[in-house]
């Protein structure tokens, strides 16, 4: 993804933008930190192909979604027998992001045991497959994600400060959708143009009263819940103006007729721009 298709022009995603365009030619390990849905997994992809690695692969690990017990071995690959069940050798991630770049989503959740072998990686470059005894030696870029206070973990101990220090040598600090109304419009026009594709269908207005609810909804889940709610919506409209009815934002009614006319009779002023 070009830094040039992420959507926003809001002045906190500008900043953005800036430090993607920074971070990605600097080769440094990335900590990107941000509220669930605002989306790191994007940013970090950007700054991969925007990076002299693009040749090479992006790969993602989400650190909450693998028991403890096995994360080290999808980290690092493992012996045969090296376990109960471990019938076949494997590679492990950094490996196969051998010159490219590794995008350790939810690092927070990473075990606390394993951590001092990331550190290792992340210093040297090496390591060894669970259960085996040959050293590795691998080019690999870290970008890493949390929606957690990492600092906060060092002070209680629940996260080690010098790996801390080593992932977050350049951080970027994603802002919440609450926080990027000028954006939400933009996001919108995407969304619909995204869904109606992949509805079969033609929709090509937006009535302002939708927008202007969706800009001062607080988004907790932020892009994320708000693209789901424009699927929705493109799922329920059956003309040319988009008309999510009911199911809105936290269950709010926003029913706007499919003929463009709010619910006093006026019609609606068609919005129409291309967001990428």
């Amino acid at each position: 993804m070009a830094i040039s298709d992420l959507i926003g022009s809001s002045p906190k995603f500008r900043s953005v933008l800036d430090a993607i365009s920074v971070v990605a030619r600097a080769d440094c390990s990335v900590l990107i930190q941000g509220e669930t849905g605002t989306g790191k997994e994007v940013i970090a992809q950007a700054i991969h192909d925007a990076s002299p690695r693009r040749q090479n692969r992006f790969v993602a690990l989400n650190c909450a979604a693998i028991p403890s017990a096995l994360i080290e071995s999808e980290l690092f690959g493992h012996e045969r027998g090296a376990f109960t069940g471990a019938v076949n050798q494997t590679m492990g991630r950094f490996r196969t992001a051998d010159r490219g770049t590794l995008f350790l989503d939810e690092i927070g959740d990473l075990p606390f045991e394993v951590q001092p072998k990331l550190l290792r990686v992340l210093q040297e470059q090496q390591f060894e497959r669970l259960g085996g005894g040959h050293t590795f030696q691998v080019d690999v870029r870290v970008i890493a994600a949390t929606n957690q206070d990492l600092w906060q973990m060092v002070q209680e101990r629940k996260f080690r400060a010098d790996l801390y220090y080593r992932l977050n040598v350049f951080p970027i600090n994603l802002p919440p959708l609450r926080e990027r109304e000028d954006d939400v419009r933009l996001l919108v026009e995407h969304f619909v143009r995204k869904f109606a594709e992949r509805q079969g269908k033609s929709i090509d207005r937006i009535p302002d009263e939708v927008v202007e609810v969706l800009k001062h909804y607080h988004w907790p889940g932020n892009i994320r819940e708000l693209q789901n709610f424009i699927e929705r919506a493109v799922i329920m409209t059956t003309g040319r103006c988009v008309a999510p009815g009911y199911g809105g934002p936290q269950d709010r009614r926003l029913y706007i007729p499919d003929d463009g006319r709010d619910s006093g009779g006026r019609r609606a002023r068609s919005h129409h721009r291309d967001a990428s």
